[in-house]
């Protein structure tokens, strides 16, 4: 068996800045995730005027319920959605301050306007300064009253979470109606994670589409950030696909995060998964059955699935992940390119990959720009000697280190017994 770490979660660390630097008090992040994205959140609180202290294994962050120290200020976001995303609603709910954002040309095209929008419906002063529901942007903060909001999440549930997480800074709170939802564990995780800072948030009307956040502010804390299940993700696959076996410590039957289900989706394709109060493994014969699977809930993986999808023993279609085409890129299009790339048979619509089992070939895989591509696409790798990509480096979004990581992990996996399926050798990864 091999165990491997995984670094903290990207969506948790990213919750916890936000909510250590509106609690009162000094909140500790014990194991956050180091990465672009969250060093690119982190100097945006500090360009805000919040203290941060970033030490190794944990970051202090000295709240204020007040909002930012600044009350000018010029953020660049760079690549991360809820780095753009969470830092303009945090900065909105301030005394008073004109704060500027403005992020990557690759976030630039990611949609903001339901955000923005709701922010506007609650009174705040904000402007688009070049394409409307888009960065950059500039917001006059005066403080939030609160009040009834009805929001489309269809798109993102990084929306509803940013307003969740506003409501306790507001006057009066917010009552959210949402009509559509994406990806609703990623809303579990919010909801978790707000109790653990002294927020209660409550739920009602139809389907629980009605979330009712109380005014009053967060109470500082120590919070242990787990592992990134996205990013394990990988890892468990490839241990279905090469017919080994990976323990992943750290994510247990208590995990926040719904990605953690992509084990579910392996199960049902044939491997055996144990999941304990504090770890997860995944063991498998490498033998994989096709299977149709609705992913709307898990979309980050759909990447994952689709590159091992060739090796199935019949198709595999995903369906409901039409959100996955307005993430880093168009996911959907770049893992039909990349899997038409290797000689593999893929049809897609407009919410739906469907891929035919096959022997792919080695290709340079198109990342544009996406680390979920790239990291995917390594999985493959594994029984595909020979795959190189165009950005190898674009991983440093949330895994800097994910090439010597899995290269590594690649090695542990080959001196391993294969299962009685015996796909063949583990080949080593190319970065």
């Amino acid at each position: 068996m091999t165990v491997i770490h995984v670094p903290g979660s990207k969506s948790v660390t990213a919750r916890a800045l936000f909510l250590a630097a509106a609690a009162n008090g000094t909140s500790t992040l014990v194991r956050p995730l180091a990465s672009d994205d969250t060093e690119g959140f982190a100097e945006g609180l500090t360009g805000l005027g919040y203290e941060v202290v970033r030490e190794a294994d944990r970051w202090r962050i000295t709240g204020r319920p007040s909002g930012p120290a600044a009350t000018e200020a010029d953020i660049y976001c760079r690549d991360g959605a809820t780095t753009a995303r969470f830092l303009p609603t945090l900065a909105a709910a301030g005394a008073r301050g004109t704060y500027r954002f403005d992020a990557s040309a690759q976030m630039r095209r990611r949609p903001l306007a339901p955000l923005t929008e709701a922010l506007r419906t609650l009174g705040v002063d904000l402007r688009h300064e070049a394409a409307e529901g888009h960065h950059p942007l500039r917001i006059t903060a005066a403080g939030i009253r609160g009040g009834e909001l009805t929001l489309d999440a269809g798109q993102s549930s990084q929306y509803l979470t940013a307003l969740l997480m506003l409501g306790p800074l507001t006057a009066e709170g917010l009552r959210i109606t949402v009509t559509e939802l994406v990806s609703a564990p990623y809303i579990e995780i919010t909801l978790a994670m707000m109790r653990s800072f002294g927020v209660e948030v409550t739920r009602g009307g139809p389907g629980g589409t009605v979330f009712t956040v109380p005014p009053g502010g967060y109470r500082a804390t120590t919070y242990a950030v787990e592992p990134d299940a996205s990013t394990a993700s990988y890892f468990f696959a490839a241990a279905a696909l090469t017919g080994r076996e990976v323990t992943v410590p750290g994510l247990g039957r208590d995990a926040l995060q719904g990605d953690l289900a992509f084990v579910d989706v392996l199960r049902r394709m044939g491997a055996e998964v144990r999941t304990t109060a504090g770890s997860t493994t995944v063991r498998s014969t490498g033998t994989l059955r096709g299977l149709t699977v609705n992913m709307r809930d898990i979309s980050d993986t759909m990447p994952t699935l689709a590159a091992i999808a060739p090796h199935a023993s019949g198709p595999v279609r995903i369906e409901d992940v039409g959100n996955t085409r307005v993430k880093e890129c168009d996911r959907l299009e770049a893992c039909a390119g990349n899997l038409r790339r290797m000689g593999i048979t893929v049809a897609t619509g407009p919410d739906w990959i469907e891929i035919r089992p096959g022997t792919p070939r080695a290709a340079e895989i198109a990342t544009h720009g996406d680390h979920r591509i790239v990291m995917s696409f390594a999985v493959a790798g594994l029984r595909t000697p020979g795959l190189t990509y165009d950005d190898p480096g674009c991983v440093r979004k949330t895994f800097p280190r994910f090439h010597e990581a899995f290269a590594g992990f690649a090695e542990l996996l080959a001196r391993q017994e294969p299962g009685p399926g015996n796909p063949g050798p583990v080949p080593a990864t190319e970065g």
